[in-house]
């Protein structure tokens, strides 16, 4: 059993790294790359940054339609696995697309965008609705589950700052090599992507799920997938404090190299402080199996929050020098490092509420809401970012002296302030209106147990 856990624990983790990194490059960085790379002005900018918000909130809205699908998949690969499998392969192909040059521009230029990025979303949605869905399978323990869940983010945090760290040195490299920065793109681009379906091979090929723990359920209508979101209290709470967190953390992370570019004035020093948050948060992952041993999890993610709003604050009021913001980020990062696996487990844990509850099973609904929850956070996240280098100057200034003391207060406003107020608001709601401790999931398992929803030998 034990040999099991491990198999599952290494497979379905290593299978984030190159996720995580893709994910990365697009979310976080593919405005920068539209703004700073491909250098497209102002009027087509705010085109570019409406459809982004736009094709990312429909993505994220089916998101739980994603789940009925998967939910209602037959098949002997099972019904998580073939999924995984060819959100992977188009997520990979629109992926490289997306970071193409064909030399279109204007209007031409924002048809092409407007495709692509909507496929790629559909694509990343059957892979990310599959992959997450398939982790309630894998154990019906909560210490399992946080091994598990933990070592996944452990390797997702290790794919996304391995991106976050190179991406400038990488691609200046690469830049100075092909005489292109668009051409250093797309090679990244390319490179990230084979890297992305090695480790999903690594999952496909690697997990093994339980196998008639769970019993055979009716296929899930898109009236009964509303009837699992919103009846299901639980879950309900759970994403709109995960929505909030995971806002305020894109908007940050976001920021990061224009933050590093336009108001540190050193944009290389952006690869070395990724470098120490990643090491940061990586270690924090690691360590928290042993502190959940000590803790019960509302103390840990009271605990985490109070680092987060220490480290913000400090963040806001500290003077450009590295010492100070090194400080601000390891302590930001610290507490988020937390929260992030302590929502991924909180999320889990609503499944068997929800069966509980409701009578049916329903994961890969649940587990939907956390893509759904990245993904609204994500273009939310864009918007704020997109909207801000506009108003602040940042778009059209060349270095930190073209920056005015007004738009570098703007950037800090919305880099700190509102990432901590949605921050604090998810805790809040969180401490008001979670109830699955420890003792109701148990009583939760043997009722279910007790009713024949779940098969566990003793």
């Amino acid at each position: 059993m034990k040999s099991e856990l491990k198999r599952n624990q290494f497979t379905f983790g290593l299978g984030t790294v190159g996720r995580d990194m893709l994910y990365s490059l697009v979310s976080m960085y593919l405005i920068f790359y539209l703004t700073d790379v491909m250098q497209h002005p102002d009027s087509v900018l705010w085109w570019l940054t409406g459809i982004l918000l736009a094709a990312r909130i429909f993505d994220a809205v089916n998101d739980p339609i994603m789940g009925v699908i998967v939910d209602n998949t037959r098949s002997r690969f099972g019904k998580f696995k073939p999924w995984i499998a060819a959100g992977a392969l188009f997520t990979g192909f629109f992926t490289i697309l997306m970071f193409t040059d064909f030399g279109l521009r204007k209007t031409a230029y924002l048809i092409y965008f407007a495709v692509i990025y909507f496929f790629w979303d559909i694509s990343f949605t059957a892979n990310d609705i599959g992959y997450w869905s398939m982790l309630p399978s894998l154990s019906m323990d909560q210490k399992e589950r946080e091994k598990i869940g933990a070592f996944a983010r452990i390797c997702a945090d290790a794919g996304l700052f391995a991106v976050v760290v190179g991406i400038v040195p990488v691609t200046q490299a690469l830049g100075n090599y092909f005489g292109s920065m668009t051409k250093a793109y797309f090679v990244f681009a390319v490179a990230i992507t084979v890297i992305m379906w090695a480790g999903q091979c690594i999952t496909l090929f690697g997990v093994r799920e339980l196998k008639g723990v769970f019993k055979t359920e009716s296929k899930t209508t898109l009236k009964e997938m509303f009837k699992v979101i919103f009846q299901n209290d639980q879950l309900l709470y759970t994403t709109i404090s995960m929505a909030l967190f995971m806002i305020g953390y894109v908007t940050t992370t976001s920021f990061g190299i224009y933050y590093f570019k336009y108001a540190y004035g050193d944009e290389n020093m952006y690869s070395t402080f990724a470098l120490i948050l990643g090491v940061t948060q990586i270690t924090a992952l690691a360590v928290f199996p042993v502190f959940s041993r000590y803790f019960d999890r509302r103390k840990l993610y009271t605990g985490a929050t109070v680092l987060v709003i220490a480290g913000y604050i400090l963040f806001f009021v500290s003077p450009m020098n590295m010492v100070f913001i090194g400080i601000a980020g390891v302590t930001v990062f610290l507490g988020e490092a937390f929260i992030q696996i302590l929502m991924l487990m909180f999320l889990a844990d609503t499944i068997e509420y929800g069966q509980w509850k409701l009578g049916k099973r329903n994961d890969s609904v649940t587990l939907s809401l956390q893509p759904f929850i990245n993904k609204i956070g994500g273009a939310i996240a864009s918007g704020i970012v997109g909207v801000t280098v506009i108003i602040s100057g940042i778009s059209s200034a060349a270095s930190k002296e073209d920056v005015t003391e007004r738009g570098l207060y703007i950037l800090k406003m919305s880099m700190f302030v509102l990432p901590l107020l949605l921050i604090v608001a998810g805790y809040l709601i969180y401490r008001q209106k979670y109830r699955i401790d420890d003792k109701m999931f148990r009583q939760i398992v043997s009722d279910l147990k007790a009713r024949g929803d779940i098969s566990l030998e003793e």
